[in-house]
């Protein structure tokens, strides 16, 4: 079963220090999907506000675990994760 995080940035966080964190988070994924980690697609919504919440889909929640673990936006305590185990349907 696959797993989705859902990031809500925690209040008071200034949108400068998400900027900050952003190249070591996004050196962190590449990282994690190059050795083969479970990350399938991560990014930030449109709307309402990209700076502000974002999601990753994963293909078991042990993998989402491993990921989230070692996140700079969650080590940092710019961002709280919520897994969710999500029954995706894969049309043929």
């Amino acid at each position: 079963m696959e797993c989705v995080v859902l990031y809500t940035v925690r209040e008071g966080v200034d949108r400068s220090r998400i900027m900050e964190i952003y190249p070591r988070h996004k050196a962190y994924y590449q990282a994690f999907h190059a050795d083969g980690g479970g990350l399938v697609a991560l990014g930030p919504f449109q709307d309402p506000d990209p700076a502000a919440s974002s999601m990753g889909i994963f293909t078991s929640r042990q993998e989402a675990e491993r990921f989230v673990a070692g996140d700079p936006f969650v080590t940092e305590g710019l961002a709280d994760a919520r897994l969710l185990e999500w029954n995706a349907v894969h049309p043929a």
